[in-house]
């Protein structure tokens, strides 16, 4: 009967042993999640610097060739 008693202990404790485990190193999960979001990979930085340098390129290119219709139209006197 001791036995029996002792073995049911184990296997009632090791559900709470698991329980416990969750709830000790949930907060080391969240913590990580919030690094992960609030900082920037190296990968992340380099694909929106590309992004950045072609919407600038795309800016420079509409300006030059707004002072380019500019200079013409000026030329002609409009």
């Amino acid at each position: 009967m001791r036995k029996v008693l002792i073995l049911a202990s184990f296997v009632a404790l090791a559900g709470c042993v698991s329980t416990a485990k969750t709830v000790v190193t949930a907060p080391f999960k969240v913590a990580g999640k919030a690094v992960d979001w609030t900082t920037t990979s190296q990968d992340e930085a380099d694909r929106n610097r590309g992004r950045e340098m072609r919407k600038q390129e795309e800016r420079d290119r509409k300006a030059a060739k707004k002072a380019e219709k500019e200079r013409r139209r000026a030329e002609r006197g409009d």
